[in-house]
């Protein structure tokens, strides 16, 4: 095999591990914010994200500069979710680099909220994943 060959295999091969990598932390990570969500623990929720963070809803950006904004912010949503007792989560990694992975998310939720989705960016800080930015799409 010539070294031209050898190279692009060894690459191809590293693209593929980190693609696994990345949606098992993905996979990890949503499965935890899922289960705060579930939990209707604000403080649990806002773990979740970064600071600062950004919220980008259609017609108002939220910036988020302090870890008490995003829980008080769930904190007042919870009752739009008021009948949900099971979400799942149906997650695809789009892109990712060592310190990033965007996720689109698919929320399907049970017990009458609507299903929603959004696009996740989520930044490493340590050894912690935590949500960057937040972008909801159409379901």
């Amino acid at each position: 095999m010539s070294g031209y060959l050898h190279s692009v295999a060894v690459m191809s091969h590293k693209i593929h591990e980190n693609h696994e990598s990345h949606d098992i932390i993905s996979r990890e990570f949503f499965d935890s914010y899922t289960r705060a969500l579930l939990d209707r623990d604000a403080k649990a929720i806002a773990e979740h994200y970064a600071v600062p963070a950004l919220i980008e809803f259609p017609e108002q950006a939220i910036a988020v500069s302090d870890a008490r904004q995003t829980e008080e912010f769930f904190a007042g949503a919870f009752g739009q979710y008021e009948g949900v007792s099971r979400s799942d989560a149906a997650m695809e990694v789009v892109a990712a680099t060592g310190h990033s992975i965007w996720a689109d998310v698919s929320w399907h939720h049970h017990g009458g909220a609507p299903d929603e989705r959004s696009m996740y960016q989520l930044v490493r800080n340590g050894d912690k994943w935590t949500i960057a930015v937040l972008t909801p799409l159409d379901a």
